[in-house]
Order: structure tokens, then C-alpha cells, then sequence
């Protein structure tokens, strides 16, 4: 009914296009070759980028004004990338996951809605008037979030209960030449690499307000490009944290309500909200942001299998009856090493399912999920597959495992955070544990060392262990 609502990425496979691949990288190398030199376009990149229809729904229009004209392809750009780069901002509701790219923590990004908040903070930082939109909106939130949260979840009110209003993840055919994003579920209009895109473009938006830099420095200093994971995890990896941080619900919520507002004087959306009351749509705009909080800040990030590689299960996998009772954490002890980028991560986890297969005759990787000194979760037997970590006890219990050998020493403190403060809450308020869980060490249930003297200590002051 509405085509520019259609922002999710479809599920769509493509042979090989010659094209650069669909990463971060090839962004940052095509935003530095557009600032080095007179590219015969008056504006900015991000101006550019919105010229090519990254930011063309009613609302960014109505905040950002109309785009720019398009102009010709600039001769600092290789033939391929300028092509990379329309495809990347040019907005078709048959193929929107064509604005997706990896980055390289792993996580996937959509371009239209980062380079929207970038956009915004760069007129910040020169004097830019607020905008005079009716009701009052802030523009960044505008552009990158309020807008297609509060439709999402405007189009999935009083449904069947099967239309979702955000998520799903997916999985690139090919992770050092990403060219095909494909969903791991039915699509809505906030996939998670749209949540990423809003998420980032405030984020650096935001930064780009207080302090205007170069945007091919800004991006390969948020995303760790080249060189830069060597050095740490890159800035995006801690993208929850730090948007939760900068953005509570209620100033999420605020922003989606007013928004909401402004779509209903707009002529192309006018009709969607006819019916909608104000009370409608401040509830709307509470859920709305409740929901987005729980699973874009709260909850934790979790790579799925077919990220990080995983062979097929062996068999057929055995459902768990939710809610389960128990949490088992252990560490792997072999690897040894924390892996501290997504690509030692994924490695790690091809390595230990190959043993467990293998080796030991295992259907699959025995955890249900294994935690990453990279910030992620990794998917192994996941939320409602029996698991091999525990034994004697895997179908009563989630088993955690922590890559490295953790007798000595410690993960870092916001790894352990990751499993005490986000993923065991979340799995409570989503109903897949027990609100009065118990949490144990695997020496505990069985004769091993596991999870190794200084984290088994460490989670004795944990919540549930007994």
C-alpha cells in the first residue's frame, strides 16, 4: 500500500556482481576518494548520498528537505564503486538489502540510515536551524530511528500477531567478499541492520555535532577498518551500550510520538494515521520504544550460525521446554586464547565444533552459546535445541561457555557483564528462563576444573548461583 515502507531487507540471493564487496571497507575507501577532491557535487557526502535516495521517506523529507539532484557519476570513483554506491543508497523496495554492509565486528549495517544521522550532525556543527516540522522533532532521531519505529510498529498494530515490527538478523553468503544479505526470518520494516544504521547514525551524528571530522576518519576509527581491530574492538561493537547511554526510553519514545504526529499532516501518510487517536498513538510510541530497547539495547547481540560458519546439525535436534531452570557456565579452556575480533571468534567456533563432531561424536557444537572478548554472543545450540555441555543435565539447563581459560585470570569486565547483566536478564523477560533460576559452574554438576578457578569464583557472586 505504502512502497516506502517497505524498508526491510529481502530475502534474496544474487550471483556474483564484480562489484566491491558489500563492507564497510569498500564505504570508507568511496567516502575518501569523494573527499579528496572536487567530485563535481556541491554538498557533502552524506548530501550525496541522500541524492541517490538514502534518506527518502516522507519524513526524512520533511525534516532534511528535498534531495539534491543526482548528479554524474564523479571521476574520482572507479566505475564499480560509484555503482556500489547507488545500489547501496538507492532505495527499491524489491531489493532494499542492497543498502546493507558487514562490518567488521560482524555485525550488518544499513548505509541510508547512518549516513542520515551524519548528515544531520554535520549541519549541527555548521549552525543549522532546526528544522520547523509541527510538532517540534529532534532531527536526528528523525532521520534515523523515530520514523521507521514508529511505522513499524503502527503497521503491526491489531494484526494477526504474526506481522513483526523488528528484526530479523541474517547471514552473508560470503563473509570476506559479502555481496548477498539473506533474512533469517519474515521481514519487517526494522531488520536488525537498520536498528544497527539508526543506532550508528546517532551515535556519529551526534559525535559529528560536538566535533566535525573527515567521514572516512570518523567511520574507519567507529568500525575498526584495515588495521584496527588489531588494536581492540573497534567502537561499534560497543553500539547498545553506548546508544542506550546517549538514549533513554523515554526520549525514545518522545521522538516516535512526535513523529507519529508529523507523519499525520503529511500528504503521502495521511491516510495510514486517519484512524489513529492521540492516545493510540502515545501507545504506539511506548511500545514502540519499550521493544526497541529490550532487544536493540538490553539484550545482547548474537551472532547465528551461519555467520560464524557452523556445519550442519548431525541428526535431528531435540527442542528444551522453556522456561528452563539453569544456567551451567563454563570456558573452553582449548582455545585457550580470548578471541578478541569476530574473525578469531568464528574461527574459534568452526575449530570447537569440528572437535566436538568429530572427536567426540557430537551432533553439534555442545554450547548453547559461547561468549566472544569481542562484546558478542555466538549462537551454537541456541535458545531451544538440546545441548552436549552439561552432561546429565542438558535439558534442563542453558549451557555458557567462555572462550579462553579462565583458571587464572579473568575475561574482561564488560565480557563478564555481557552474560550477568544482559544475557540472563534477557532471557528472562523473553521468557526462557525461570524468573528464580539457578546459575552453577560445571564443576559443580560433574568431575572438571571447568569454568576454571577465577571465573568459578567470580560467578559465585553472581545472581541465582547456588
Amino acid at each position: 500500500m505504502f512502497p516506502w515502507l517497505l524498508l526491510a531487507l529481502s530475502v534474496c540471493v544474487r550471483p556474483s556482481t564484480g562489484l566491491p564487496p558489500r563492507h564497510v571497507d569498500s564505504v570508507v575507501q568511496i567516502v575518501e576518494a569523494l573527499e579528496s577532491t572536487d567530485h563535481g557535487f556541491t554538498g557533502t557526502v552524506p548530501e550525496l548520498a541522500r541524492a541517490l535516495g538514502g534518506c527518502s521517506t516522507p519524513g526524512c523529507r520533511a525534516v532534511l528537505g528535498e534531495p539534491p539532484d543526482v548528479p554524474p557519476a564523479p571521476p574520482t570513483l572507479s566505475r564499480e564503486q560509484w555503482l556500489l554506491f547507488t545500489q547501496l543508497l538507492h532505495h527499491d523496495a524489491a531489493a532494499p538489502e542492497r543498502g546493507a554492509v558487514l562490518a567488521p565486528d560482524g555485525s550488518t549495517v544499513a548505509l541510508g540510515p547512518l549516513l542520515a544521522g551524519i548528515e544531520v550532525g554535520l549541519k549541527r556543527a555548521t549552525g543549522w536551524p532546526v528544522p520547523t516540522a509541527e510538532p517540534p522533532v529532534d532531527a536526528l532521531y528523525a532521520v534515523t530511528i523515530a520514523e521507521a519505529l514508529g511505522t513499524s510498529f503502527l503497521l503491526a498494530r491489531g494484526g494477526d500477531g504474526n506481522r513483526a515490527a523488528l528484526g530479523p538478523g541474517g547471514c552473508w553468503d560470503d563473509v570476506d567478499d559479502p555481496q548477498n544479505y539473506t533474512l533469517l526470518g519474515p521481514p519487517s520494516p526494522i531488520p536488525d541492520a537498520i536498528a544497527n544504521g539508526a543506532m550508528d547514525g546517532v551515535l556519529l551524528g551526534a559525535r559529528l555535532a560536538r566535533a566535525p571530522i573527515p567521514l572516512a576518519d570518523l567511520l574507519r576509527d567507529y568500525y575498526g577498518t584495515g588495521n584496527g581491530t588489531e588494536k581492540g574492538r573497534p567502537p561499534s561493537s560497543y553500539r547498545r551500550r553506548d546508544f542506550g547511554v546517549l538514549t533513554g526510553p523515554e526520549k525514545l519514545e518522545r521522538e516516535v510520538a512526535a513523529m507519529l504526529r508529523v507523519l499525520r499532516v503529511l500528504p503521502p501518510t495521511r491516510e495510514l494515521l486517519e484512524d489513529v487517536g492521540p492516545e493510540e498513538v502515545a501507545a504506539i510510541a511506548r511500545q514502540a520504544a519499550r521493544d526497541f530497547t529490550e532487544v536493540y539495547v538490553e539484550c545482547p547481540a548474537i551472532v547465528p550460525r551461519c555467520m560464524w560458519g557452523a556445519r550442519p546439525y548431525r541428526g535431528t535436534p531435540k527442542l528444551l521446554t522453556l522456561p528452563l531452570g539453569s544456567v551451567y557456565i563454563h570456558h573452553t579452556f582449548i582455545p585457550s586464547t580470548p578471541c578478541r575480533t569476530f574473525a578469531a571468534c568464528a574461527h574459534a567456533m568452526r575449530s570447537m565444533q569440528r572437535f566436538h563432531q568429530d572427536t567426540r561424536g557430537w551432533d553439534d557444537i555442545g554450547y548453547s552459546f559461547v561468549v566472544g572478548s569481542d562484546g558478542y554472543l555466538y549462537q551454537g545450540r541456541g535458545w531451544h535445541w538440546v545441548g552436549a555441555h552439561t552432561k546429565g543435565y542438558n535439558s534442563k539447563g542453558y549451557g555458557v561457555g567462555y572462550v579462553g581459560d579462565f583458571s587464572a585470570t579473568l575475561p574482561d569486565p564488560d565480557i563478564i557483564a555481557l552474560v550477568r547483566d544482559g544475557l540472563l536478564p534477557c532471557a528472562v523477560r523473553t521468557g526462557r528462563l525461570h524468573r528464580n533460576y539457578t546459575l552453577r559452574g560445571h564443576r559443580q554438576m560433574g568431575r572438571t576444573d571447568c569454568p576454571g578457578n577465577s571465573l568459578f569464583r567470580e560467578i559465585e557472586t553472581w545472581h541465582g548461583f547456588k
